[in-house]
């Protein structure tokens, strides 16, 4: 195989809002953290671990836009992208690198005041389910000619 692949698919919870940053030009991108958690039970001390790492997703134009608008703080969502890693100086000169997920698709799974609704167990109305045509009834022992 000749090619190679950089894809991330990330599905968390938004750290903080969506931080917005225009340029000249009418382009811009929006930043936002994301938590994922892995937790697992610890052999020595047979408790659960949780471990959060912390990513950066970066999104670009009509899409920040998107986001900015519908997500806030605590929403869960799905992210498709790739890992893009940057160079840059700090205030003292040094050399710094940020490692960032340049988002390509997103979707939204919950929003803020779904979970919180969901955490407090409110029942939320059920759509009716759509009338299905009534199924022929399951065959028994009857008599046939299949060779199986």
């Amino acid at each position: 195989m000749s090619g190679t692949l950089n894809k991330v698919m990330l599905i968390g919870h938004l750290g903080d809002e969506v931080k917005m940053h225009y340029f000249e030009g009418g382009n811009c991108i929006g930043r936002f953290p994301l938590a994922t958690n892995e937790t697992y039970t610890s052999k020595q001390t047979n408790e659960r671990v949780t471990n959060t790492e912390w990513h950066t997703i970066v999104v670009r134009n009509k899409a920040a836009e998107i986001c900015e608008k519908y997500l806030s703080k605590g929403d869960k969502v799905y992210v498709e992208g790739r890992l893009k890693t940057r160079k840059w100086q700090d205030e003292s000169g040094n050399e710094r690198y940020s490692t960032e997920i340049q988002c390509t698709d997103f979707t939204f799974l919950t929003t803020k005041k779904e979970s919180e609704s969901n955490a407090a167990n409110t029942p939320t109305p059920a759509k009716p389910a759509a009338k299905q045509p009534d199924a022929p009834e399951p065959i028994g022992e009857e008599e046939d000619d299949l060779p199986f």
